[in-house]
């Protein structure tokens, strides 16, 4: 992987930050990093991560796969550089809002982002994050902890924590997505599983399963809920448990 000479960074790492310009010897006219990492999110927002390849960019940019090369040292940079692309700048911080509630916003915001563009949950985790936009949303966060009890490390733990409860909750939300989309099986599962359940459980084998289905827990799958990102009924019960759990820490620590 090519680096910058004085930082000790990828080259295009470099760039996305405004510090040099990936370049070589007789580039193609036109290309550039922000172009190459346009078009391949183009076609993640199309057609999905797994459709995304060096030779398929550089196809729809009319460019050689080699040419890419001068300037994305390989797919895994790439896809680092992507992942910055959609997520622009996180939710200014508010003088009077606390620690919580700037928390919460952060969360529910950078949940929306995922949502609009699922894909991201598929780029898989190799690394810190490094490019402007990642840092600048890890600045939010740890931004709204300023003032707390917690040690620095703490925080970001908390933001890694956060991080963690809304790419989870979105990846779910899309492989039941695309289960939806392959086939009827997920929906036929989800109309039949409360009743399925009943059939199948009783209160001597599963006293706690059955408890949960004779109080309608699962009721509601027969209307699809679990395929709606607007039912956000258990990111927000998770998100606030979290909270709850930082809440008591930070009172122990200042009582």
């Amino acid at each position: 992987m090519a680096e910058d000479s004085e930082l000790d960074l990828p080259a295009s790492i470099a760039a996305s930050w405004g510090l040099r310009e990936r370049s070589g010897k007789g580039p193609k006219p036109g290309l550039s990093i922000d172009r190459i990492v346009r078009a391949a999110v183009a076609i993640a927002e199309s057609d999905g991560l797994g459709a995304v390849s060096m030779s398929r960019v550089a196809a729809d940019l009319g460019a050689s796969t080699m040419s890419l090369y001068r300037y994305v040292a390989s797919k895994d940079e790439l896809l680092m550089l992507m992942m910055d692309a959609p997520v622009a700048k996180p939710p200014e911080s508010r003088p009077d809002e606390g620690w919580r509630a700037g928390l919460e916003r952060w969360a529910r915001e950078l949940r929306v982002v995922y949502l609009r563009h699922p894909w991201l949950v598929r780029v898989p985790i190799s690394g810190p994050p490094i490019t402007p936009n990642q840092i600048m949303w890890m600045e939010a966060a740890l931004r709204a902890l300023t003032g707390t009890p917690l040690e620095e490390g703490e925080k970001v733990s908390t933001v890694l924590l956060l991080s963690a409860l809304v790419r989870s909750d979105v990846a779910l939300f899309a492989d039941l997505q695309d289960a939806a989309r392959t086939g009827p099986y997920l929906q036929h599962l989800l109309r039949s599983y409360s009743r399925w359940l009943r059939t199948l459980t009783d209160e001597e084998r599963f006293p706690a399963v059955r408890a949960a289905v004779d109080a309608g827990v699962f009721d509601e799958a027969e209307n699809g809920v679990f395929v709606e990102p607007e039912e956000d009924y258990d990111f927000e019960f998770g998100l606030g448990r979290v909270l709850d759990g930082l809440d008591a820490l930070m009172r122990s620590r200042s009582g």
